[in-house]
Parts: structure tokens; C-alpha cells; sequence
């Protein structure tokens, strides 16, 4: 079905409940649907149709959810832009999405501004927030539209996001993904909602991003209200899960930090929060073996992996393992499973293949293949067509892992950050995460540094915890006695912080040019 049939069906049910929250702005599923089919008659005004891409270049906000409904509504493909990318990657995202009209808030005008001349295929320019030069203001485009918006006719196969890659190797990368595939996440995932109240979800996610989509599909459509921050700011959310008891959100592991060293964390009544997932990037054990000490016993932690590929998550590490204190045995074991991304989906298969593609056994590292309903169609490309790596089936993640006897997924770092030292493979993870098990350390990244002898090195740039200390030496000697020699880093540098993008992911390739590695 059409994506924008989450909010519709909901509004012909409940329209006086009240589903979205954005600063002093609420709506109810009666006016937010209301807004949706204004905003898809402005849009058919501006001579969008059936595959035209509309662009958002904005931080979160109600009319930013409320657009892509009505780009769905009327068959267009929507294409919510990362605000942080720098000009040449706007270019690329804006150029090769073929995009039509663009909407812009302020911060961003100067910006758009420099690139015009070389995006052609942009016909309007709209200014979200203040009257721009050259741009038609968001309010006079909507100043005559209609209230009732009638949906196009469209295939569920048919792309509803276009939604760019982190690029955190390369130029970003379209995903193109279908109504159908959404569909198939969210309503797999929840159940539409019946009146009842289903709690509420704090959104500080970007909404470029995959968990910020689904997010909004799985809330709106289930009845949960959704509370939406512009960005992510620690006081801000603190103050706003108190505010709206808010019992379900998602984290990536640099927020969940935040929140943790906020010097006034205490003060805060989170008592409803039920359901804190993570994701985006790996979580530093320190931190969430703090988290789970110090958010009220209530919670249940989920760390949710998936990609933007699949259309959101793959697997889960749920609730009961993260619960710590009932026996030294119980705890050693969820302790390491911590370090995991947990178990597949009822709806995804995973398996762990050598580089022809082979399965390979419980404990052996390969790279991670995984196969579900919901893949991508392909990555957009310059002809306006798919390119799909999908292998009958399956997806080829880049990921490197194994699986535990248990069907506990663990990650070993990407296929192109593999160490290989005198032809033994060694995951970066691995080592990492013995690392962040030592008390005095609270993130490392590990890398391969050139080596004659030995082709590679284990390399390390570690950031200690706030008045820790510990030698290059006393790490190395903490690593021989929890793994093999072989693995043990022999280069380790120390830093105030690990270079990041804004979903938390380490930049390893910064790290390889500031330190020479391979």
C-alpha cells in the first residue's frame, strides 16, 4: 500500500487523537492529515508527479514529516538530504537523485545558493522558514492549496524514499526504497492503531536516516504519539521525555553518552521510558554496561542493527539480555552477548560466508550475507536505473562477523577494515571490544598499520575515561591475557576523541591518513 496510508487510515478512525508533537505545535491524525494532502496539492501545483524527487534540506520538524506523506501521496520520491554534508556530496545527492524541487531551511540557503548553477534539474527552490531570495516561501505555496488531496494510483514496488548512504568511504550512495517495503517493515513490526494509547516516542534521530524514517511510519501508524526534536541536544531530550512521558525512543551510542555524562542526568524523572534501542554504529561496552546502571530498572535496552538497505533492522539484542545481576554465571554469559548485535528477525536470514561465498560454520569469520523481504531495490544510478549487488537473494553486507552457537551475531568490522598480519585474519572488533573491557579505557578504534615483516600491524588509537591513566604497555599486556598473542595491538596511540560522522560511526579512513596506516 501506499506509505502515506499510515497516517490516512488512522485520521478516518481516530481523527481527535493526538499523534505529533514538534515544539508548541500539536497535531492531531485529523489535522496532520490534513496537512499532508495541503502540502501533496502544493506539490502537484509545483508540477510534481508520478517519480519526481523532492528534496529536504532541513534539520526535523513537523512539516518535514508531514512532506514526505505528501510527497508519497501523490507518487513522488522523496529525498530527505543529510544537513552536515559538505558541498561536493550535496552536489552529488541533489544531482544524481534528478531532483525537482527542493525545500531548504535557513542555515542551509548559502549553501544551495553556491551549487544552483550546477543543478539543472531543480525547478523550485522553497524556503521553509524565512523569505529567501530566489526561493518561493513554504506559506505562500501553501496559501491556496486545497484540503483534500486525492492519492495517485501507484505500484507498492515503486520507490517512495530515495535515501542517501553515510558515504563515510565514498560519495554517498541512493537507496531506492519501496512502499512496499516500508509496508512490510512497519506493519511486521506494529499494530495499527485502535484508539488506545500506545505511549509515546521521543524522535532526535535525523530524518535522513533510516531509523528516522521507520520511526515515524512505525509511530504514526500504530498510534504512538510522536514527539520530534530538531536535533539531538542532551537537555533538550532529557526535558522532553520527562515532559511527555515518553516511553519509547532510539539512541545512537554518542547520544546514549551524552545523556549518561549529563551533569544533572539524576535529576530527571524517566520513569516511563520502557524501550530504549540503539543503533547506527557500534556501542562502546563501557557505555552501556553505564547506561543499563543508570537508567531506572524499567528499561529495556535493545540494540536494533540493520542497514539502510534492508529498510531498518535486521536483528535485535532484546531486552532480557541486557538484564545483569542474577548470577556471576548469567552475567558472564549476557556480559559477552552485550558485545553482539543479537539475533535475526522472524522476517531475515543471515549466514556467514568465505570470500567464494561459502557458508562457513558456527565461530568462523566471514562476511556477513543477509536475506529478507525487504531489500532494496538497488542503488540509483546516472541512467535512472537500480544497480543491485543482491546475490539470488541475498545482500552481501561488507560486514565481517561470526555467529555463536547460540545464532548470536557478532561483529568483526567491515571486509575492507579486516587486519591481516602474517596471514592470519584479524577483526578489528575483536580487539576493540577487549580493549573497551579495560576500566581505565572509553572507546578504541582499531586499524593496520604498513609492516615489512608482517604485511600488517594491530594498531590502536584509544581515548581513556575522564581521570583514568594506563601505558601503551599496560594495554598490550591486558589484551595477551584476553586473547591471542597475535592479536594484541603493538601500536597504541592516545587521543581526546575518536573522528566520527553524526550517526556515531568511527571514520577509520581519517584515522589511516592522520596515522599512516594501511
Amino acid at each position: 500500500m501506499n506509505t502515506a496510508n499510515f497516517v490516512s487510515i488512522p485520521a478516518s478512525i481516530f481523527p481527535d487523537q493526538e499523534v505529533l508533537v514538534f515544539g508548541d505545535n500539536r497535531w492531531t491524525y485529523g489535522q496532520l492529515w490534513q496537512r499532508v494532502q495541503q502540502i501533496g496539492n502544493a506539490l502537484r501545483e509545483a508540477g510534481v508527479g508520478a517519480g519526481d524527487r523532492v528534496a529536504v534540506l532541513q534539520t526535523n520538524s513537523d512539516d518535514y514529516v508531514a512532506t514526505y506523506f505528501a510527497t508519497a501521496l501523490i507518487g513522488g520520491v522523496f529525498v530527505p538530504v543529510n544537513y552536515r554534508a559538505k558541498p561536493n556530496e550535496l552536489k552529488h545527492i541533489l544531482a544524481t537523485a534528478k531532483t525537482k524541487v527542493l525545500l531548504c531551511g535557513d542555515r542551509y540557503v548559502s549553501l544551495v545558493d553556491s551549487l544552483r548553477a550546477e543543478l539543472p534539474t531543480i525547478e523550485t527552490y522553497v524556503a521553509l522558514e524565512s523569505p529567501q531570495e530566489g526561493m518561493v516561501p513554504f506559506v505562500d505555496l501553501l496559501a491556496n492549496a486545497a484540503d483534500e488531496c486525492p492519492e495517485a494510483a501507484i505500484d507498492d514496488s515503486e520507490t517512495t524514499i530515495l535515501m542517501y548512504t553515510s558515504g563515510t568511504t565514498s560519495l554517498p550512495k541512493g537507496v531506492m526504497l519501496s512502499h512496499n517495503e516500508f509496508t512490510a517493515y512497519v506493519v511486521n513490526s506494529v499494530e495499527m492503531a485502535d484508539g488506545t494509547p500506545r505511549g509515546a516516542a521521543l524522535l532526535s534521530a535525523p530524518l535522513y536516516h533510516i531509523a528516522g524514517a521507520t520511526n515515524i511510519m512505525t509511530s504514526l501508524f500504530t498510534g504512538r504519539k510522536l514527539v520530534v526534536l530538531p536535533q539531538f541536544d542532551a537537555t533538550h531530550w532529557l526535558d522532553a521525555a520527562q515532559k511527555e512521558q515518553v516511553t519509547h525512543a532510539f539512541l545512537v551510542p554518542t547520544m546514549m553518552k551524552m545523556l549518561i555524562d549529563h551533569p544533572e542526568f539524576a535529576k530527571f524523572d524517566l520513569s516511563s521510558l520502557a524501550n530504549l534501542s540503539y543503533g547506527g554504529a557500534a556501542m562502546p561496552f563501557p557505555v552501556i554496561r553505564r547506561a543499563i546502571e543508570l537508567f531506572p530498572d524499567s528499561v529495556g535496552f535493545v540494540n536494533a542493527f540493520g542497514q539502510t538497505e534492508t529498510t531498518s533492522t535486521l536483528t535485535i539484542l532484546g531486552p532480557e539480555d541486557h538484564k545483569l545481576g542474577a548470577s556471576e554465571e548469567e552475567d558472564a554469559v549476557r556480559l559477552k552477548r552485550l558485545t553482539s548485535i543479537g539475533r535475526p528477525l522472524p522476517d531475515v536470514q543471515v549466514k556467514v560466508v568465505d570470500d567464494e561465498g561459502k557458508d562457513l560454520p558456527a565461530g568462523e569469520v566471514g562476511e556477513i550475507w543477509v536475506s529478507t523481504p525487504r531489500l532494496m531495490k538497488g542503488y540509483a544510478n546516472e541512467e535512472g536505473g537500480a544497480d543491485s549487488p543482491v546475490r539470488d537473494g541475498w545482500l552481501p553486507t561488507r560486514d565481517m562477523g561470526w555467529i555463536d552457537d547460540q545464532g548470536y551475531i557478532f561483529l568483526g568490522g567491515r571486509k575492507d577494515d579486516m587486519i591481516i598480519r602474517g596471514g592470519e585474519n584479524i577483526a578489528p572488533a575483536e580487539v576493540e571490544a577487549v580493549l573497551q573491557s579495560h576500566p581505565a579505557v572509553e572507546e578504541a578504534a582499531v586499524i593496520g598499520f604498513k609492516n615489512e615483516e608482517w604485511g600488517e600491524q594491530v594498531g590502536a588509537i584509544v581515548v581513556l575515561r575522564p581521570g583514568q591513566s594506563a601505558t601503551a604497555e599496560d594495554l598490550q599486556a591486558y589484551c595477551h591475557q584476553q586473547m591471542a598473542s597475535f592479536k594484541k595491538p603493538e601500536i597504541i596511540h592516545f587521543v581526546d576523541e575518536l573522528p566520527k560522522n553524526q550517526m556515531g560511526k568511527v571514520l577509520k579512513k581519517d584515522l589511516r591518513k592522520t596515522y599512516a596506516a594501511v
